[in-house]
């Protein structure tokens, strides 16, 4: 579904799954720098998770440095996943 004002849409986004919080955060700052948005950082515990340590850091990108989705960059993003112990998926 687009949003009408941007043009942007929630399909095409990638989720970078991290273990560790620092990392994401770090990682999402080196995102934003390089253009994607908006590159916000979220807990993620899976259902029946009894422990918060145990937890993934999720940044969500949507739009890539060309303005298009973030899907057409999500094999750049598994690499820079993959360099934190993480991974990338397409949504």
């Amino acid at each position: 579904m687009a949003d009408t004002q941007s043009g942007a849409t929630s399909e095409g986004r990638v989720l970078v799954t991290l273990p560790d919080r620092e990392d994401a955060e770090e990682l999402a700052e080196q995102l934003q720098d390089q253009g994607y948005e908006p590159c916000a950082v979220h807990r993620d515990m899976l259902a029946g998770e009894d422990d918060a340590e145990d937890v993934d850091w999720v940044i969500v990108v949507e739009v890539g440095p060309h303005g298009g989705p973030a899907v057409f960059d999500e094999p750049h993003l598994s690499r820079l996943a993959e360099d934190y112990g993480g991974f990338a998926a397409a949504e």
